[in-house]
């Protein structure tokens, strides 16, 4: 049987059975990283080097110095969902999930994953001086899979964490990641930014644009917890790990929700409790040149989105935007054609799903954008009213 992968949210630990494990390491690994080579060796405690270990980029600041300041941060988020409505069970138990959260402001707001804390009737926040407070969801976007908790505590237990900027992440930026990893509070994981603009799979099978992956071990429990740069921003919020096989664990491919979706989503949660997107309402595809060359397609098109449906009565639908109206099979693959195609949005050419969605997500409903798109041998500018995202979960 081939190897089967795939995505698993990295919260929603089931407290009902917390599993820790007594793990003995016999062995550490040092990495020679001038000479790009790879060393076991046996160390024993009195063997061990004392020295703090160093982000590269950041002289004389430590993984202690960035755990010190910013683990008290971070806090356990424990979700209680309602009674089991099992009749044949004499017995019947809430379901309880446990992941991590972090604090944004000293007026007790509290960002998590919307998973975490989803059909929750009771949420409980611990904090690092052992204090356990409820907490109330002020708002949740299950199209981000975000959340915005607000606990009633003295601002002096309360220490936020900065926002970072997304257009400061590059790959191979040392980060870290702090959160309650199968219940063990307040852990510390290091690696580095493996890639950026990753797309994920909302719970509501939306699409999160811009993801961080990164190799920072991060597992059940971790949701909803920082992942930290070299300087103590927040860069992201880990939400989903990458498992193979039968584990359910870190195998080192672990994604975080961007920071500025993070900032953009929190703040409209908290100024009204809610957060409306964007709506077009199309299915695309990109082009590829065999596709355009093969069909002919004007050269001006070679480089855009197929338009495969319309959402009936949406934006898209309103301003007259057409889709394939015919199906071929090229090399086992089915594309719509014949409908329009996709050029450019705001004057930005736009080729792929991913920098579509990256447009609509700056915009809100009621917003009116102008798309540029091929109909036929034609170029047409369409001016589009922007609707209201349905609020699917």
């Amino acid at each position: 049987m081939g190897d089967r992968r795939f995505l698993l949210r990295a919260g929603a630990l089931l407290a009902a059975g917390v599993v820790g494990g007594l793990a003995s390491l016999a062995a550490a690994t040092a990495f020679d990283v001038l000479g790009g080579t790879t060393t076991i060796r046996e160390v024993t405690p009195e063997q061990a080097d004392r020295t703090p270990v160093l982000f590269p980029r950041d002289a004389g600041l430590t993984y202690g110095d960035i755990y010190a300041a910013y683990a008290s941060g971070v806090v356990q988020v424990e979700s209680t969902g309602p009674l089991a409505s099992d009749p044949f069970d004499p017995f019947p138990r809430r379901a309880r999930s446990l992941g991590s959260g972090f604090v944004i402001e000293k007026s007790g707001h509290i960002v998590t994953n919307y998973h975490v804390v989803k059909g929750a009737e009771i949420v409980t926040v611990s904090f690092s001086n052992d204090e356990a407070v409820r907490a109330k969801v002020v708002g949740i976007d299950p199209t981000t899979d975000l959340a915005v908790l607000k606990v009633n505590t003295p601002p002096r237990g309360l220490t936020p964490l900065r926002l970072g900027r997304s257009s400061s992440v590059r790959v191979g930026d040392e980060v870290v990641a702090i959160g309650n990893p199968f219940g063990y509070e307040r852990s510390m994981t290091a690696g580095i930014v493996s890639a950026i603009g990753r797309v994920l799979e909302a719970p509501n099978e939306l699409a999160i644009d811009n993801a961080i992956q990164t190799d920072a071990p991060i597992n059940p429990g971790n949701s909803g917890g920082p992942l930290l740069n070299a300087r103590g921003q927040v860069i992201g919020v880990n939400t989903q790990i990458t498992a193979g096989g039968a584990s359910d664990g870190s195998v080192g491919v672990g994604f975080a929700i961007p920071v500025d979706t993070v900032r953009s989503v929190t703040a409209q949660i908290i100024r009204v409790g809610k957060v409306e997107h964007a709506f077009f309402g199309i299915e695309a595809t990109p082009l590829t040149d065999d596709i355009a060359r093969l069909f002919r397609l004007p050269r001006q098109a070679r480089r855009g989105l197929v338009i495969d449906s319309v959402v009936p009565d949406s934006a898209a639908d309103k301003a007259g935007l057409r889709a394939g109206v015919r199906t071929v099979i090229v090399g086992g693959e089915s594309w719509r054609l014949g409908g329009d195609i996709i050029v450019a949005v705001e004057g930005a050419p736009v080729t792929t799903p991913e920098r579509l969605r990256s447009i609509l997500a700056r915009k809100r409903p009621g917003d009116v954008i102008e798309i540029e798109v091929y109909r036929a041998d034609r170029r047409l500018t369409v001016t589009v009213k922007l609707g209201r995202a349905p609020a699917a979960e």
